[in-house]
Parts: structure tokens; sequence; C-alpha cells
């Protein structure tokens, strides 16, 4: 028996022109990520109903409506220097740890010798916890700034240098002879072939390390920090007082979701630009 997704995609199939057909394939999926959209709107609102019928505690798991309160009151500027001194940090820090990653990645990817080289001490160092490097960060670099942006550049870091040795190392290996055959340089064949077919994987590894730039952001701002939502945290805690907690949790899902669909639609523009400029290649080629 079919199922309802098939049936409405097939109902869109045949119901005609193209235009219509696509309205009719992309409604359902619209739906869909309206409906993902409102889902934690629906959670806040499920654990507020519990908080007030008493079925969860409130001094563990504070009201929805108290966290919005909590964070309304600290007003716009004060809130708003918390948030952009954890963007600033992560921006800096998911910079400087994906450029390194790009290019020792790339260089990997392209010289098995040099993997083989390199290999085994990235993982090693791959391995290492995040709060494991704070008190080396802090004897080598202070207490400033530099700390806080180099724990979240190795953070971002790895990711980003795996991915793009595997997307590289992954290219069909017939799209390299076919460019050794004609003629195209290292260089070319870098930029025309391999850079291309591994992108995907690139952007993967770019999320994830974006993601994980903004968890190794809460471990930096515990390095003597007096702003930021790290700070937010550790300040919640050591006050008792869960709805602060909570808020600067929600601010950095927030901001994580943002910061990551951001990403993502430049990966679709990028990779529709790519497909673009592969489709007019092989026009002209062919001509």
């Amino acid at each position: 028996m079919a199922t309802d997704d098939s049936l409405t995609f097939g109902n869109a199939a045949s119901a005609g022109p193209a235009g219509r057909t696509t309205r009719g394939r992309r409604d359902p999926l619209m739906r869909w990520r309206i409906a993902g959209l409102a889902l934690p709107l629906v959670l806040l609102a499920l654990v507020e109903v519990l908080v007030r019928l008493s079925v969860l505690p409130a001094h563990l798991v504070p009201e929805p409506s108290t966290i919005a309160q909590t964070l309304w009151e600290m007003g716009g500027s004060r809130l708003g220097r918390h948030i952009g001194a954890s963007c600033m940090r992560v921006i800096a820090g998911f910079g400087l740890g994906s450029a390194l990653a790009l290019l020792s990645g790339a260089a990997m990817g392209l010289s098995w010798r040099l993997d083989a080289l390199l290999d085994p001490t990235f993982q090693a160092l791959r391995a290492i916890p995040s709060l494991a490097w704070v008190p080396i960060l802090l004897l080598w670099l202070g207490i400033d700034e530099a700390p806080k942006i180099t724990l979240i550049a190795i953070g971002a870091f790895f990711p980003v240098q795996l991915s793009v040795v595997a997307g590289i190392r992954d290219v069909d290996r017939k799209l390299i002879e076919l460019g050794e055959i004609n003629g195209l340089s290292r260089r070319a064949l870098f930029s025309r072939i391999l850079l291309p077919a591994s992108l995907p994987q690139i952007f993967t590894g770019l999320r994830t390390g974006l993601s994980l730039a903004w968890m190794f952001m809460v471990a930096a701002e515990l390095i003597a920090a007096t702003r930021g939502l790290g700070y937010l945290l550790s300040d919640g805690r050591e006050t008792g007082r869960p709805d602060l907690v909570f808020g600067a949790i929600l601010l950095l899902a927030l901001l994580g979701k943002v910061s990551d669909s951001i990403l993502k639609a430049i990966e679709i523009r990028t990779l529709s630009w790519r497909d673009a400029g592969a489709t007019q290649q092989a026009s002209q080629s062919v001509w």
C-alpha cells in the first residue's frame, strides 16, 4: 500500500503543468519545515505547563516564561554585550581554525607522504578534551582574548581538516585521469577537479567545525571571562539561578542554529554555482 507521502507526490506529479508539479512537491516539504520550526516552541510550551502543574520542580527546571523575563530584565545592552562577545570569539576562532584546516587538509590530501607524516600527530591532538587545553593556554597566552580564540580554533580545526582530506581522497579517479590526459597542471587539477568535487564533504566539515566552535567557546569563556554566554552559564551556576543557566543555553542553541543556517545557505549557493559552471563547461566541450 502506498504511503501518504507517495500519494501526495504521485498526485502532484500527475496534476498537469510543470509549475504545478513543482509546487505540489514543495508544499509538503514546506509544511514539514514549518512544523520543524514550531516543534521547539511546542516543547517549551509543554515544559511551561508541566512546571505550572508541579510535575517538574521549578527550582531545577524554570518556566520558559521566567527565563524570558530574566533575559528581558537584563536589558538589550547588557545582553547584547554578552552575545556580541561570544559571537566575535566564535567568528575569530572558527575563521582561524578553518583556514588552517583547509590549507593543511588540502596539502595532506594531495600528498600521501605528508599525510603519513602528520596524521598520527593530528589524531592524537584531536583526542585531547577541550578543558585539558585550558591550563596550557593560560600558561602560554595569559588570560586575555588570545587563549579563548585559540581554544575555539582548535575545536574547529580537526573536523574541517578531516573532511578536506577525505573529500580529496574520495574524488573519482576517472576524473583525475581525465584531467591529466587533458594536460592540466597540478594547480589546475586541484582548482578545477579536486576542489569542486570535494566541496560537499568540505562544507559538512565546516558545519561540524562551526558547531564545535560554539561548544569550545563555552569552555573558552571559563578562562577568566567577564562577558559572554559561557560566563552567564558559570555565573548562573555559582549564584544558584537556573533561569540564567537555561537562558544562556537557549541563546546558545538559537545562535548555533542561525549560524548553521547561514553556512548552509552559503553551501547551497556555492554548490549551485559549481553545478552551473560544470554544465557550462560540458556544453562548451560538446560544441
